[in-house]
């Protein structure tokens, strides 16, 4: 399954990125919002894991116009944030985030995320 994981700090990808290749996850990663707006259209990942504080864009923006795309809307993304307070959590729902993770990930939970999300679109 083609996942894409937009993370900004590259520890966090190389450590993810491990993990999620040894559950047979195809990973393609984007550092900025600009880029994980031009993969998703292109790429049309099976899923989103967007960190929320980005470079550029930030990850609420980037999920805003991917959710207004036709092309992408339908895609789940799963908002991705080291702080676990609740406007965080609520600014990822309003931008239209279909899930929520804090740091650090407990990778077993997101893992359910992943299934439950991408088994509603099958």
């Amino acid at each position: 399954m083609k996942l894409l994981l937009v993370e900004d700090n590259e520890m966090s990808v190389a450590m993810l990125t491990r993990r999620l290749k040894k559950r047979q996850f195809d990973v393609l990663v984007a550092m900025t919002g600009a880029d994980a707006i031009e993969l998703t259209r292109t790429a049309q990942p099976a899923i989103v894991l967007m960190d929320v504080e980005l470079p550029d864009i930030d990850g609420w923006e980037a999920t805003r116009i991917l959710k207004a795309d036709p092309a992408t809307a339908g895609i789940p993304i799963i908002a991705v944030t080291a702080h676990a307070m609740a406007d965080h959590r609520d600014k990822s729902f309003a931008a239209g985030c279909d899930e929520f993770e804090t740091k650090p990930i407990d990778f077993e939970q997101l893992l359910e995320k992943i299934t439950r999300l991408t088994a509603r679109g099958s």
